[in-house]
């Protein structure tokens, strides 16, 4: 299989189903978005220190394949056969979450990004999230996209800012607080 097409040199793409679009187009920077998490989450995962979250992490870039697939699709054309979410995946994140709060000392301050390089990755893994999930948003304004995407983003948000709090209790690297000037 070629890698190159040339079908997309004059800024189109297409579809899962055949629709050609604009390359520009809200649907392709919204399954671009969760393409560049999927490739975040894999910087994540390749961290030392998530040596024994391997498995989550990988859980989780399966599930922003199946978001990406359900993104790319035209909503509008018959004979979609995707793979879904479902509601247990959203499920298991919240689990996750819940684990590693049980470690976690209670947040009083906002938290400034930073502290360790690791830690850093998995800050732009969730702001790429929550960028991600802008853009779901955006979309379902316009057109149909599954209830479940954009609730698994949001959790999914959720789930990176915490694992940037346990990543940094593992690597006792320091939790700067913001302190708004007075």
């Amino acid at each position: 299989m070629k890698v190159y097409t040339k079908t997309g040199d004059k800024g189109t793409t297409s579809l899962i189903q055949g629709t050609r679009v604009s390359k520009a187009n809200i649907r392709i920077e919204t399954y671009g978005t969760v393409d560049e998490l999927n490739s975040w989450i894999g910087l994540l995962r390749d961290q030392a220190i998530n040596k024994n979250r391997k498995d989550v992490l990988v859980e989780i870039q399966d599930r922003l394949f199946t978001m990406g697939s359900s993104l790319a699709s035209d909503p509008e054309k018959e004979g979609r056969i995707l793979p879904d979410l479902f509601e247990s995946d959203i499920e298991y994140l919240e689990n996750q979450i819940d684990q590693m709060n049980t470690e976690l000392p209670p947040m009083r301050n906002f938290i400034l990004a930073g502290g360790h390089q690791s830690v850093s990755f998995c800050h732009v893994a969730r702001t790429v999230c929550r960028r991600a999930e802008r853009l779901s948003i955006r979309l379902a304004e316009n057109t149909i996209v599954e209830d479940l995407v954009i609730k698994y983003l949001n959790r999914l948000s959720d789930y990176l800012f915490v694992l940037s709090r346990k990543m940094s209790l593992e690597l006792d690297a320091e939790e700067i607080p913001w302190k708004p000037r007075k």
